[in-house]
């Protein structure tokens, strides 16, 4: 099977094309290296042995995509490409609607001009807004009390989806909502290095670990959770891109739509303790005021997905905190 990733090079899809590859998938990239970096391409062959031909495409560029799909004769899309700063989205919401939304209706238009009916969507746990409380599943209402417009956005895609699938029985689509991705390739040789400000926790605990940024800030202390911070659910991302295999092996017409998470939520001081476990050195941080829009306690109930797709998480938190450092270390040299 011949698989397209859209946003291939960045965390998630870097990981999921080495184990899409290790299983004997075709795999192409597109990405304009936005936030990514084309010398992840030599590492997925360094860990892989197959280097995947790339095309530098936005997905704003409906020529360039019409070119690569009449090139790519795709089974498949995966589609990771997408802004993502929670922050920035706030800052600005039509360049978010214009790429994520408006992109990925131009994906959809060259799929179907070019007869590819199979898509798996990275999408969040944000979409079950602020009404839903944790355990989060599957059935639960989507699209109210959605905080910022990075979730809105993939409300809106879900939707598109849905959409195009009542309307036509071939199209085939699956969404996967993810919580919080977390570590790195065992071989430390990828993981997550965004190229502009950090926004998730890991990435800013490890410029603060390298001493880029003086210290953690960490939004609040009096939630009714375990430590009063709040408690998020952190997958690792090879058990993250793990799940993208499984959901191939079971896509069928119409939407199917699964969570990937771990099912269990981890605090904020419980991630800095673990850091600090595994690294040997202290991690400076400090308590400042709650964030709007932030919620006490967001974790999956995974049990569809490890019902329908075979698929669970089979690594720990440790684990996650053991292949940072060891990229961290690569990085370093």
């Amino acid at each position: 099977m011949k698989v397209l990733l859209t946003g291939g090079t960045g965390y998630i899809g870097s990981h999921t094309a080495i184990e899409l590859i290790k299983l004997g998938f075709e795999v192409e990239i597109m990405d304009n290296l936005f936030n990514s970096k084309i010398t992840v391409l030599d590492k997925i062959e360094k860990i892989s042995g197959v280097k995947p031909k790339f095309y530098k495409v936005d997905l704003l560029d409906k020529d360039g995509m019409d070119k690569m799909f009449s090139e790519g004769q795709y089974d498949l899309v995966i589609h990771f490409a997408g802004l993502k700063a929670v922050g920035e989205s706030v800052e600005k919401p039509l360049k978010y609607y214009e790429n994520n939304v408006g992109g990925t209706i131009n994906l959809l238009e060259c799929m179907k001009k070019h007869n590819v009916n199979k898509i798996i969507f990275s999408s969040s746990a944000t979409v079950y807004g602020e009404q839903n409380v944790a355990r989060l599943t599957e059935e639960m209402q989507t699209g109210i009390g959605i905080t910022n417009p990075y979730g809105e956005t993939k409300h809106v895609i879900e939707e598109i989806l849905k959409d195009v699938a009542e309307a036509d029985s071939k199209f085939e689509a699956t969404i996967l909502r993810y919580f919080n991705p977390v570590g790195a390739h065992p071989s430390g040789l990828i993981g997550e290095d965004p190229n502009d400000i950090p926004n998730n926790l890991m990435p800013i605990v490890m410029k603060v670990s390298t001493g880029e940024i003086k210290e953690l800030s960490v939004y609040g202390d009096d939630y009714d959770t375990v430590d009063g911070t709040g408690v998020r659910d952190y997958i690792h991302v090879v058990d993250l891109a793990k799940g993208h295999v499984a959901a191939i092996k079971k896509m069928k017409p119409g939407i199917s739509i699964y969570n990937l998470g771990t099912g269990k939520g981890t605090s904020v001081l419980e991630m800095v303790a673990a850091f600090e476990k595994a690294s040997g050195k202290k991690l400076p941080y400090k308590i400042v005021g709650r964030r709007a829009g932030d919620l006490a306690e967001v974790y999956a109930d995974p049990s569809k997905a490890e019902r329908e797709l075979g698929w669970k998480t089979e690594l720990m938190i440790e684990d996650a905190m053991n292949d940072t450092i060891n990229y961290l270390k690569h990085i370093a040299k």
